[in-house]
């Protein structure tokens, strides 16, 4: 097994116990969050934390529920890291805005990693249509996310990401007649 099959499988693992938890948990569904402080506080309870990458992934799968015209686990989602980021935290956001499950097998953590250039890339299809989106994060965001955990406290990261212009490039990808 090489090193980042094993982060995969891990992240994977990670990602799958937490759905677990919040399945059993009581509380909303993670898709009828509807403030700031819910989004926090499943980001919080799926990834560990909440710094600015989680309302990344957030803000992309809300997108492309909406641009799909598809509700919750009507999604298949695929994320690749890019080459330098950190992590591939932006997954667990998606997770919960989309509940995409590794366990469902509608998630997947590529091993590979996205293009030179790029600080993540997110392909979300729709289940039934086969529409899809194409999610591109320019490696020039990591220096102002990384910067936005630095200064700002949750809520701060969650309203700076949602607000932040030219986050992503989004290309659709109609379905096939």
């Amino acid at each position: 097994m090489t090193m980042h099959s094993s982060l995969s499988d891990r992240l994977v693992s990670r990602l799958a116990g937490a759905l677990v938890a919040l399945a059993f948990s009581g509380g909303l569904s993670m898709a009828q969050a509807q403030s700031r402080e819910e989004w926090i506080a499943f980001g919080t309870r799926v990834h560990g934390g909440f710094g600015s990458f989680i309302p990344v992934g957030i803000r992309i799968g809300l997108d492309a529920l909406q641009k799909l015209n598809a509700k919750p686990r009507e999604v298949n989602v695929t994320f690749w890291a890019g080459p330098k980021a950190p992590c591939a935290c932006p997954a667990d956001g998606i997770l919960i805005a989309t509940t995409a499950s590794p366990g469902q097998g509608s998630l997947r953590v590529a091993g590979e990693k996205a293009p030179d250039g790029t600080f993540a890339v997110a392909v979300i299809t729709h289940k039934q249509s086969g529409a899809s989106v194409k999610y591109t994060i320019a490696e020039s965001w990591m220096p102002r996310l990384v910067e936005m955990n630095k200064t700002l406290d949750e809520a701060g990261r969650f309203d700076a990401v949602m607000k932040a212009e030219g986050l992503f490039q989004a290309e659709l990808t109609p379905a096939k007649p």
